[in-house]
């Protein structure tokens, strides 16, 4: 199960990336992060910007709504999403 924080203006969770992967897709949880395999290479912040994106669209929401707070140079990040609760996040990324 995924560690999340809720607060009243939205949820924090970690996630771990696996950039230049063969398609974007949620693969997962591993060690207490939200594993992302992304198309991206981890060159000029582009596989951030590919996993703010992706989670936005299938978070159902604003780019705008989804932040990196800690671990932007790292495959191991930190994210806030505003605007949703923990229910709506653990239901929109749960494995196919």
């Amino acid at each position: 199960m995924l560690p999340i924080t809720e607060t009243e203006e939205g949820v924090s969770f970690a996630v771990r990336i696996v950039p230049r992967s063969s398609r974007n897709e949620i693969a997962g949880i591993q060690d207490d992060a939200l594993k992302i395999k992304l198309t991206a290479p981890p060159v000029e912040g582009r596989a951030n910007e590919a996993c703010v994106k992706y989670l936005s669209r299938v978070l159902g929401v604003a780019g705008s709504c989804v932040t990196i707070t800690a671990g932007l140079k790292s495959k191991n990040k930190r994210l806030f999403v505003a605007g949703i609760t923990r229910a709506e996040l653990e239901s929109r990324i749960r494995e196919p």
